[in-house]
């Protein structure tokens, strides 16, 4: 009973300090979900895969630690981190508060680390209590309305979260590519060494997008299974542009891979955690986010423009990109800077 009060008054204590956004702010909100791990060793990776994650997020990206909300399925391993115990109650209301809080421009990254099943076609992440199905994931993400969501689920069994999450302004990235790839998978620990080391950021502007980070955890899985001479089991996907179906080549000029590309940790309203960044490097980062955002929504209407148009327009976009980088490293904001 003690443990269970302890609990709730983490809980009551971390909701009554969520932390609204300014009206024209983009922050990034991160709610991470360990489940059942069946083993003591397995409960501890994943917890410490999430752990480094909101590590990274912080010390790295500037995502102030009172807008990453962790849901554990121990609370004891770390009673001054995880909110709460990830229960299918506590997930409900996890998505109400941030729902709440969250501002008009805001973006939410969720991030399941745990064991998936797949039976009678449904397919289930499983946590303590009754598991939880993408279908009822759904509904709670409902309430965001149009808001930017990059859902990742690590867990076995995982690429059935699929078709009945994917949507207009959705990211989502399975381990696996359908519900019957079931063996344990080693997609959350690369995905997660994506933020936390300095290996996934292709193009060297000191921020890694979650197209860049799904690209080096497929690329060292493959790698692993190959040095380990075992036959792959696990094929991550990506789908981002809505028909819920994912792809293994994502890209950032059409189809999967667009709006992924435009998607970091960063919080462009709540940089002022990073005391290292000056309001110069601001406003660059700023500008950087609506060029690529310009370059996003060209891609959408491709097939609407006269070829030639789009290439000119795309041309001209990607050359104000590379020179918005230029400024970015002149100001201090290359590959040395940490913040973002």
């Amino acid at each position: 009973m003690r443990a269970m009060l302890a609990g709730a008054t983490r809980w009551a204590i971390a909701a009554a300090t969520l932390v609204p956004a300014t009206a024209h702010a983009q922050n990034t909100h991160i709610l991470m979900i360990s489940g059942l791990g069946g083993d003591p060793e397995y409960t501890e990776s994943f917890h410490g895969w999430l752990s480094r994650f909101a590590d990274a997020a912080t010390e790295k990206y500037g995502v102030p630690a009172e807008r990453i909300f962790y849901l554990g399925e121990d609370p004891d391993l770390d009673p001054t981190r995880i909110r709460a115990r990830s229960t299918a109650d506590n997930i409900r209301t996890a998505f109400a508060d941030l729902a709440s809080a969250m501002g008009p421009a805001d973006e939410l990254v969720v991030l399941l680390a745990g064991h998936g099943s797949f039976r009678d076609q449904t397919a289930r992440f499983n946590i303590p209590g009754p598991d939880v199905t993408p279908e009822e994931l759904g509904v709670l993400m409902a309430p965001m309305g149009d808001r930017r969501i990059t859902f990742v689920n690590t867990a076995s069994a995982s690429g059935a979260f699929i078709e009945a999450l994917s949507g207009p302004n959705r990211t989502i990235i399975t381990a696996t590519r359908s519900g019957r790839e079931r063996n344990m998978t080693r997609f959350g620990l690369h995905f997660v060494d994506a933020f936390a080391d300095d290996g996934a950021d292709v193009n060297k502007d000191a921020r890694v997008s979650m197209l860049e980070a799904f690209g080096y955890a497929m690329r060292e899985v493959e790698r692993q299974y190959e040095g380990d001479r075992q036959l792959l089991t696990e094929h991550a996907v990506l789908d981002d542009n809505g028909d819920g179906e994912g792809s293994r080549e994502p890209g950032e000029l059409e189809g999967d891979g667009v709006l992924a590309s435009t998607i970091f940790l960063t919080s462009l309203g709540g940089a002022g955690a990073d005391e290292a960044a000056t309001e110069e490097l601001r406003a660059l980062y700023e500008e950087k986010a609506e060029i690529e955002a310009g370059i996003a929504d060209l891609r959408r209407i491709k097939e609407r423009m006269p070829l030639e148009r789009y290439e000119d327009e795309l041309e001209a976009l990607l050359v104000d990109l590379a020179l918005k980088n230029r400024e970015i490293r002149a100001a201090g904001g290359g590959t040395e800077r940490r913040g973002h």
